[in-house]
């Protein structure tokens, strides 16, 4: 993703991993402040959206695991 937007802009890339960082960095203290995901029924599941993407992650008792950065429309392919 960032190799994408490396692209078109170097520094574009950098603001935005910086960006995105502060913005995951904040689920450590309110891992509940994002919607339900909408790519999985479970209330430990979550959708942070950000410029376009959705980071979805999962919240555990004793960790907090990324899931994936979709773009916003984008859907997880789960295999059963």
């Amino acid at each position: 993703m960032l190799d994408y937007i490396a692209l078109d802009s170097l520094q574009r890339a950098i603001d935005f991993k910086r960006e995105i960082h502060k913005q995951i960095s904040k689920i450590i203290d309110m891992p509940y402040m994002h919607r339900k995901s909408i790519h999985f029924d479970n209330e430990q599941a979550r959708d942070l959206v950000f410029k376009g993407y959705t980071i979805t992650y999962f919240i555990y008792e004793d960790k907090i695991v990324i899931l994936g950065i979709l773009k916003y429309k984008e859907t997880f392919l789960i295999k059963s």
